[in-house]
């Protein structure tokens, strides 16, 4: 196979006949958050809401957010695609569907939709299509995952209004960010969870456009 052709492949979706099928079984990851020793998987509190969110690299993805006042845990998976119980190794050949993702579990008493939202468009480059920065990809396309159709529409609104504000900053307004209701979130194994704060001279390339998400 030609280079060019390994390329186009990472870049381009599958089709769902063409994924790789993945497994029934699920990855054992780790039980608990490293860093607030939260569950990781549940149960959540009722009042607690999820969001999903794939910005490239979810090492420094997933620490932007459990950093952040109202947010109860953070996770590093996969989402968006067709493989069931996908490796790391498997999505980053791009023949899943499934992007980088990192699931947010929140307080919308303490902290809004709309303020992740707000972190999500500022810590990342939501112009690049399937890429970001260095690392190439469907793995590492820009997308929200959202659980209601109520945080979707607030979604579509908070990017259409990134998208003016990047305009007016005089940068690249065509926003590829992908927002649509959730599939299921594969949780990654123990070694990717909050991997920057297990890990801490670690690095990962995540840049912003400079330009703030004003709400």
């Amino acid at each position: 196979m030609f280079l060019i052709d390994m390329f186009n492949k990472k870049t381009t979706m599958p089709e769902p006949q063409h994924a790789l099928k993945g497994r029934e079984a699920a990855f054992p990851t780790s039980s608990h958050h490293f860093v607030n020793g939260r569950p990781l998987q549940g149960p959540f509190d009722g009042a607690m809401q999820r969001v999903v969110f794939a910005m490239g690299c979810f090492w420094a993805a997933e620490r932007l957010f459990w950093t952040m006042d109202g947010v109860s845990v953070t996770a590093a998976g996969y989402q968006g695609g067709y493989t069931l119980n996908p490796t790391h190794q498997e999505v980053t050949t791009g023949l899943t569907g499934h992007a980088e993702a990192v699931l947010v579990v929140f307080d919308p008493q303490v902290v809004t939709l709309e303020t992740l939202l707000a972190r999500f468009f500022e810590g990342h480059d939501p112009t690049q299509g399937m890429r970001q920065g260095q690392d190439i990809g469907t793995a590492y396309r820009s997308a929200v995952f959202a659980s209601t159709s109520e945080q979707q529409a607030i979604a579509e609104a908070v990017r259409e209004r990134y998208r003016q504000q990047l305009q007016q900053a005089g940068r690249s307004s065509s926003v590829t960010t992908e927002i649509t209701l959730g599939g299921p979130f594969y949780y990654a194994d123990a070694a990717h969870q909050q991997y920057l704060a297990r890990n801490p001279g670690a690095s990962c390339g995540l840049r912003g456009t400079g330009v703030a998400c004003v709400l």
